[in-house]
């Protein structure tokens, strides 16, 4: 149906032959009934010829009515319904946990996630996707966000309130003050939290929308998840030093604060049970941990780390300049005293277009080590270049009672550094596009000879 300003526009422009219309076109509109037409017949209208024919009026008309609230949702799952991806699509759980997720940020946290207006409140731009694909590579991304209409540069994209959020604050809330005390690490809080509502509590947990539609360890798989068998195919990679180096650290404060004697579980049998308090579920916690925590920088006391809920759910790119922060609630005038976390546009977004955040400035080797994936193009993709001032001094040559390769400005280079306040071995990254200056003064510095200095002390 055509609405009633743009039919009236219509019938106003074909009212007179000398109109708009007919600047561009000897013919001239056609109505084929009028508005005293019986009931049940079908008005059409019909432009021939020129520029401004059927299929040009046609798009007009529709871009006069706007969007209309769930076209996107009806849009979206005809897509993949084409694709066969809605193939008994009321049983698909991915697809019940995000409405279910919908449904609790909306009561808990009076969050506007509707598509269509409200009293002082704007439709919400984005919408769950269960699985998307990456722009650039077209691989499968997972879940992930999309815009359900055009989305223009500095938009806000989501408002979530802290109080949803699992932080250090509130894993202490939840085991105690005694438990949990204040300088404990927030990592090591927020996955104590963690195990709580995903195993202990289960189907009582506050979060269980949420911790629904949190991913397992092997959708996730980063790389402190491998075995030794699968790490070997990443031989000559630093990031089998780097995992092997978490997967300790992991086992250690594991035991240290849980399994250990006189550890969490003896201390507070009844709040951290050992049949949950398992070693898998603590590393499913920090898989979560490390490829959705976010750390929110602006809050009123500092910063924190958090898992926040919906907002986990976009996709990293490279490219996105665009992070997740807080702020406080209120206008600009008047504070209500409440914090939130707030995400806005860095570019403009199309209609059913991916909406991306920036994880930061990672390279493959960090990205597959926390989040479990590469990317082809990383424009902050580096490899690690040791470099070490380490001259063969005459005191090293008394040692070993040779006179060989010895360094005539050894005692000079190495006080050198030391009073530049750097180390003697630093590790430089490298870019397949750039190199850091530094890393060119300390090879300078290293291969210096005493016909380079003149005579002059460095």
């Amino acid at each position: 149906m055509f609405s009633s300003s743009a039919l009236l526009a219509l019938l106003v422009l074909g009212s007179s032959q000398y109109g708009a219309v007919d600047a561009f076109s000897t013919a001239k509109p056609v109505v084929s009934s009028s508005s005293l037409s019986p009931a049940g017949t079908t008005t059409t209208l019909r432009m021939a010829g020129g520029e401004g024919g059927e299929s040009e009026w046609a798009k007009a008309l529709k871009d006069s009515e706007g969007v209309a609230p769930g076209s996107f949702e009806k849009e979206m799952q005809a897509k993949m319904s084409g694709l066969g991806g809605l193939k008994g699509a009321s049983a698909n759980p991915k697809l019940s946990a995000n409405a279910n997720l919908i449904k609790w940020l909306e009561e808990e946290g009076d969050i506007y996630l509707a598509d269509e207006s409200s009293w002082g409140e704007a439709p919400h731009p984005m919408a769950i996707s269960t699985e998307t694909v990456d722009e650039l590579t077209n691989e499968s991304s997972g879940r992930g966000l999309l815009a359900r209409r055009s989305v223009n540069d500095g938009d806000e994209l989501l408002k979530i309130p802290l109080d949803l959020c699992f932080t250090k604050k509130s894993a202490r809330k939840a085991f105690g003050k005694d438990a949990l005390d204040r300088d404990i690490n927030e990592y090591l809080a927020i996955a104590c939290q963690l195990i709580r509502e995903k195993y202990v509590l289960g189907e009582k947990s506050r979060w269980k929308p949420y911790i629904d539609v949190l991913p397992e360890v092997d959708e996730v798989n980063p790389t402190f998840t491998w075995s030794d068998e699968d790490l070997g195919f990443l031989e000559g990679s630093p990031v089998i030093a780097a995992t092997q180096s978490m997967q300790m650290k992991l086992k250690n404060e594991y035991e240290a604060l849980l399994a250990g004697e006189g550890a969490l579980c003896d201390q507070f049998p009844d709040r951290f049970p050992r049949e949950h308090f398992t070693y898998e579920n603590w590393v499913w916690a920090f898989t979560m941990l490390f490829s959705r925590a976010i750390r929110l920088r602006n809050l009123r006391q500092g910063e924190t780390l958090a898992m926040v809920p919906y907002a986990d759910l976009i996709n990293h790119s490279s490219f996105s300049g665009a992070y997740v922060d807080a702020r406080e609630t209120g206008d600009w005038l008047f504070k209500t005293g409440g914090e939130e976390v707030i995400l806005y546009a860095d570019r403009g977004y199309r209609k059913m277009e991916q909406v991306y955040i920036s994880y930061g400035p990672k390279s493959n080797a960090d990205l597959l080590l926390l989040y479990g994936f590469a990317l082809e193009r990383n424009p902050f993709n580096s490899v690690d270049v040791t470099v070490s001032i380490k001259p063969r001094t005459k005191a090293d040559a008394e040692k070993d009672g040779s006179d060989a390769d010895i360094d005539p400005l050894a005692e000079e280079k190495i006080a050198f550094v030391e009073e530049a306040g750097r180390k003697t071995v630093v590790d430089f990254p490298c870019y397949a596009d750039r190199y850091p200056t530094e890393m060119i003064e300390y090879l300078r510095l290293m291969q210096m000879t005493p016909d380079d200095t003149r005579g002059r002390p460095l």
